[in-house]
């Protein structure tokens, strides 16, 4: 495994750095509204922001490294994200505050393809699962890394601010310094909604429930630990506990789904996160270890949905088709992470901040009633199903789908190649919506 980690350790450490960057930022600027005494809405909207700026990013990002190059476009972007992230200093007027945080996502997503697009063209196919799941340690480890920041500085200075930025700066050393060739120009990968709507509906649902409660939690379970008053270090502490849940379960969980039908994990996921999140919910004061012990599992739970969600829908849709259902996926789950913080946010801000796990026990009951096994007919899953599950990073971009090794390589080329509306005249040509209106309870 070193050996095959060893090529890709600049750009892991680039990944790292820019995690570590995002994951303090998120909690720093919850803890400093909560200081100020600003209403949670606040608090959601910035994370809501990033997400929506993570998607507008993935558009642009395209358009820039096609026009510049893939290190152009990640030095630019990263030089944007690092003074975005220094204005935050500049000034204390949310609305700004809320463009600033757009614009760091939006340059993030576009740092993230650079990464994704070299580690997919570098990495041989029988390593790809190897080198995918490197990716994740790296993607985690640095949001953990930049909770426990907290824990040895938990002044709220402008200092925070100043070491995220330099986090940044740090991610820029090892793409500037390569000396590898850039990698393939980039095409958007084609997505037909209507298709995928009708062919895998239960994933989806998943997926759209995954990103409100995700979302929700990155941006306001800071918020919540302040109301429980946990002083700033046990904030840091806790959120790192939590995150670290999501990196410790992906192993369990792959043996699983690879044993048992996807469809009744994550139906039996879902009940296990509403009945785990509600006493957080109706207690208005929790003792300081039991507030560990169940936002660490309430974090197991939750962190499952997405992964499991990408390998259920994967089962049933069409190698070649793999790419554009991840794009499909990530943008379902980037509507769900834009819309959980603020709802959460209003709830918070009206019924008190254990809402905010009310608010997760609320969705996973949806979950556990909109998947539904037995509706799953099996028409169109693959010959080997189930496929191998893939740990999901915490963080990617549409062209992640290039490093799951259940995509084709060849398949991740052509469609990568391939100008959209090509692809969009071939589905045309094969009359698929006539043929994926037979499944409207597959997936």
């Amino acid at each position: 495994m070193r050996n095959i980690w060893k090529p890709f350790q600049s750009l892991y450490f680039a990944a790292l750095m820019m995690l570590i960057g995002s994951g303090l930022l998120s909690t720093y600027l919850a803890l400093r509204l909560a200081a100020d005494h600003v209403d949670s809405l606040w608090v959601g909207a910035l994370m809501a922001a990033n997400y929506f700026g993570l998607a507008v990013g993935g558009k642009v990002g395209h358009r820039l490294i096609g026009r510049v190059g893939h290190i152009r476009a990640y030095a630019t972007c990263a030089g944007i994200v690092g003074a975005a992230v220094l204005g935050h200093g500049l000034t204390s007027w949310l609305p700004a505050w809320v463009g600033l945080r757009m614009i760091v996502g939006l340059g993030m997503m576009c740092q993230y393809m650079v990464i994704e697009s070299w580690l997919n063209e570098q990495a041989d196919a029988k390593h790809r699962g190897a080198v995918f799941s490197g990716y994740m340690i790296a993607s985690y480890l640095g949001l953990v890394l930049g909770q426990l920041i907290l824990v040895v500085h938990p002044q709220l200075g402008p200092e925070l601010l100043m070491l995220v930025a330099m986090c940044f700066a740090l991610c820029l050393v090892p793409v500037a310094m390569t000396r590898r060739i850039h990698p393939a120009p980039l095409r958007p990968a084609p997505m037909e909604p209507k298709f995928f709507i009708k062919r895998v509906p239960q994933s989806l649902s998943t997926v759209l429930g995954s990103g409100l409660i995700v979302g929700s939690f990155y941006g306001l379970a800071p918020l919540y630990a302040s109301s429980q008053g946990l002083t700033t270090e046990q904030i840091g502490l806790f959120m790192g506990c939590c995150i670290f849940a999501g990196l410790v379960v992906q192993w369990p969980l792959g043996w699983l789904s690879d044993r048992y039908d996807r469809a009744v994990l994550i139906r039996s996921v879902a009940v296990g996160l509403a009945l785990v999140s509600a006493p957080l919910a109706f207690l208005p004061s929790v003792p300081l270890e039991l507030l560990f012990g169940m936002g660490f599992v309430v974090s197991l739970l939750q962190f499952c949905l997405y992964p499991l969600a990408v390998a259920f829908s994967n089962d049933h849709v069409e190698s070649e088709r793999r790419v554009s259902l991840t794009a499909m996926l990530l943008v379902t789950y980037g509507v769900g992470a834009c819309i959980g913080p603020l709802a959460a946010g209003v709830l918070m801000k009206v019924l008190g901040a254990q809402m905010l796990y009310a608010f997760f026990a609320f969705f996973a009951l949806v979950l556990v009633w909109r998947i539904r096994p037995k509706a799953v007919t099996g028409l169109h899953q693959v010959q080997d199903a189930p496929l191998g599950h893939v740990a999901m990073p915490a963080a990617g971009s549409p062209l992640s789908a290039a490093l799951d090794p259940r995509v084709d390589e060849q398949t991740v080329q052509d469609v990568m190649q391939t100008p959209v509306a090509a692809e969009d005249t071939e589905v045309e040509e094969k009359g698929e919506p006539a043929e994926a209106g037979e499944v409207s309870k597959t997936v």
